[in-house]
């Protein structure tokens, strides 16, 4: 397999596990070239991407622009904050005065769950979903993954939970897609609160004790709690989540071996992961962010062949 099986990279559940292995592959390359002392190639040279941005963003922006420019892509970048949207410009106007520019391509976050998937049906050029609300963010997903595979040599039989804000995550829904696809063991963890009802119907074991948790798994993909998301008091406070769901140095020290630590950033310190948690040798943090712009040249680069 040398293509991808669609067009458009909209979420981790419309890909196959031929396609995240296809990534997976192309990214190994990748990550190759990023190594070398000139860290560019010209494989995109004809192409030219906007990066949409209605949300806030610092790694996934970044992570995308340097995957773009690594590539010699033309690179746009576009925020609403000030913008024509700010005058009332709808989302589709808004991208087809972009793409009526020659755009071959757009990364798009959004607050709207299937603001990508409504755009794929509505414009020309590849979309890439950076995050559409708290639906899906794919290429975190595969970042995590491809994290994972590089640290333990396969993803397959692999134990991972994801400790945190379940409800209003998109990275979580779209790591249990991944990890399932790739073969792991999947369990959600954190306050009955932030778990969703019907969660368990995915496949996923959950669990409310942090402990046993730890104890359960092989790897541990801790999220921050999303305040910005969250319209009511979900627990009493911060403190109170840290006591009880944040993950510390002395409950990693009392497990009988040893476990990754994992978070998509950006980190709460002292809220879901302490620092001498986040900055220990359990910790391939900074190898997610390092192996995210391998990730995303990969599937920027195969979407660029699928026309």
């Amino acid at each position: 397999m040398s293509q991808l099986s669609t067009r458009h990279l909209l979420g981790i559940k419309d890909i196959t596990a031929e396609d995240i292995q296809l990534i997976f592959e192309t990214a190994d390359n990748f990550k190759e070239v990023l190594n070398r002392p000139i860290k560019k190639v010209p494989s995109l040279r004809d192409i030219t991407i906007a990066n949409i941005f209605f949300e806030n963003s610092t790694r996934t922006r970044l992570s995308f622009e340097l995957a773009e420019k690594r590539l010699s892509a033309d690179v746009i970048n576009f925020s609403s904050s000030n913008s024509s949207v700010k005058k009332g410009e709808t989302l589709i106007d808004t991208v087809n005065n972009i793409l009526s520019m020659k755009v071959d391509m757009v990364v798009m976050r959004h607050s709207s769950p299937g603001a990508p998937h409504f755009l794929s049906r509505n414009i020309s050029a590849n979309i890439v979903n950076a995050g559409d609300g708290t639906h899906e963010h794919p290429t975190q997903a595969l970042l995590d993954a491809f994290s994972i595979r590089e640290k333990l040599g396969d993803v397959a039989g692999k134990k991972v939970a994801i400790i945190g804000d379940i409800l209003h995550s998109r990275v979580a829904l779209s790591n249990i897609f991944c990890l399932q696809k790739l073969g792991a063991e999947v369990m959600v963890c954190g306050p009955i609160t932030l778990i969703p009802k019907h969660i368990a119907s995915l496949g996923v074991k959950v669990e409310h004790d942090v402990e046993k948790a730890l104890q359960w798994c092989d790897v541990a993909n801790i999220l921050r709690i999303q305040l910005e998301r969250q319209q009511i008091k979900y627990f009493p406070s911060l403190r109170e989540y840290s006591l009880y769901f944040g993950v510390n140095r002395k409950m990693l020290d009392k497990l009988n071996k040893e476990i990754v630590i994992m978070h998509p950033g950006p980190i709460n310190r002292g809220v879901e992961l302490n620092s001498d948690v986040a900055d220990s040798e359990h910790s391939i943090i900074l190898q997610q962010v390092e192996n995210g712009v391998a990730v995303r040249m990969a599937v920027l680069y195969l979407l660029a062949g699928s026309k």
